[in-house]
């Protein structure tokens, strides 16, 4: 899903208020109109519009995720790959086929995708990656009801704040013209579309590539790929420069090194002893430029000296893996690479509500995590590689159970 990129609007009325009386439906519509409809007026929506998006609309409970009204903190049971199994993430019969669809997409809109590179620098195989990955290049149907996941989500999310201003957005695409709320059809988290943009991101980047007079992004391939460069532009790619490349690292090279704030040059790597697997010097234009230690699985996964680039991939979705994927799905659909030269070793599958138990124990030590929110990020990787060290362990850098367990 999108970087949630959003106004944030300051509640009016808390939202413990609406959790002392009557049932939540009953409290979800006191905080539609006495609430939302207020903001949603300052925003310039009209009461007519208003009433089209959300007359009718219930909260949705089956949403992943929710807490209830005025309550905090992260829901207790909650398993995703990005922090249990890395290896489920590239399942090759997934990334296989969106590889092998890829490929004649990019060919098929080969004169569509040449002028997107040319205005916005970022390359046509990364477009179709992504593309593919939010949305099995427009196949996959969105089935859920944008106001109905965004109007749950303001009242019951543990990041209120973001979906009252997602809502808003949503709620100004339809006051203007853009969409009618039948075709506001999201994700559970409220996104939109084949490129899958949350209602503040369409009114920001949505671009018309096709000419229509519209950014397209349910029906138009030429404005969805435009709509996913021109996001990317914006947030600074980096014409010319690839993404990443897989390597070999040193033992004297430690796990803990990760990160883009370690950054060093590919000459100052190549120094260091750190090779391309595949045995090819890295590009020449690329050796006096920075580039930073990528390990999204510690030492139970491949390693990656990632350009400036891979962050920008990141603003699409704040996933390592994530952005590990678009950039090795693309080159696979452009060059034909092969798999990634070193294997994923499997993880202990971990709760997230435990990891973010280890993460504030290492708060505590002084540690960086990059925050208790369960997800192990590179912070949060090479915080434990370090404990590692302290505690004569070899340095791992991914979370386990034992880890969890040890971590006091």
């Amino acid at each position: 899903m999108l970087r949630l990129i959003t106004v944030i609007f300051t509640l009016l009325i808390p939202a413990f208020s609406y959790a002392q009386s009557g049932s939540l439906d009953t409290q979800y519509r006191a905080f539609l109109e006495n609430e939302m409809w207020s903001k949603a007026k300052a925003a310039g929506v009209s009461r007519g519009t208003f009433d089209r998006a959300l007359a009718g609309k219930k909260l949705n409970q089956k949403i992943p995720g929710l807490v209830t009204p005025g309550s905090s903190g992260t829901p207790q049971k909650i398993r995703q790959a990005e922090f249990s199994q890395p290896s489920n993430y590239f399942n090759e019969r997934n990334l296989g086929s969106i590889v092998a669809t890829g490929r004649g997409l990019l060919n098929q809109n080969a004169t569509t995708i040449k002028a997107i590179e040319r205005k916005y620098g970022v390359p046509g195989r990364i477009l179709i990656a992504i593309w593919g990955r939010e949305s099995g290049f427009g196949r996959v149907t969105i089935p859920h009801d944008a106001f109905e996941v965004l109007g749950t989500k303001a009242f019951m999310s543990t990041r209120p704040e973001l979906f009252q201003g997602e809502l808003i957005a949503g709620l100004q695409m339809v006051e203007r013209g853009l969409a009618t709320p039948s075709q506001m059809k999201s994700s559970w988290a409220g996104a939109l579309g084949q490129p899958q943009f949350l209602p503040s991101s369409y009114l920001k980047y949505a671009v018309d590539i096709d000419g229509n007079g519209k950014a397209d992004i349910w029906n138009s391939t030429a404005d969805t790929l435009g709509s996913i460069g021109a996001y990317l532009n914006k947030f600074g790619w980096q014409a010319g420069r690839d993404w990443g490349f897989e390597v070999t690292l040193p033992s004297a090279i430690s796990c803990a090194q990760e990160g883009p704030d370690n950054r060093k040059t590919f000459a100052e790597w190549t120094r260091l002893g750190v090779k391309r697997v595949n045995g090819k010097p890295f590009p020449s234009a690329e050796m006096n430029k920075l580039g930073s230690i990528l390990m999204p699985a510690g030492r139970f996964g491949p390693a990656f000296i990632v350009t400036p680039n891979f962050y920008v991939i990141k603003e699409y979705n704040e996933s390592d893996l994530y952005a590990l994927f678009v950039g090795h799905a693309g080159d696979r659909i452009q060059y034909g690479s092969a798999a990634f030269n070193a294997g994923w070793r499997k993880t202990d599958a971990m709760l997230r509500s435990d990891i973010a138990s280890m993460q504030r124990n290492l708060e505590r030590m002084g540690m960086d995590v990059g925050g208790a929110d369960g997800l192990p990020g590179f912070k949060t990787r090479r915080s434990i590689g370090d404990w590692e060290s302290a505690h004569q362990r070899q340095p791992t850098c991914f979370p386990s159970n034992d880890l969890i367990r040890s971590i006091k």
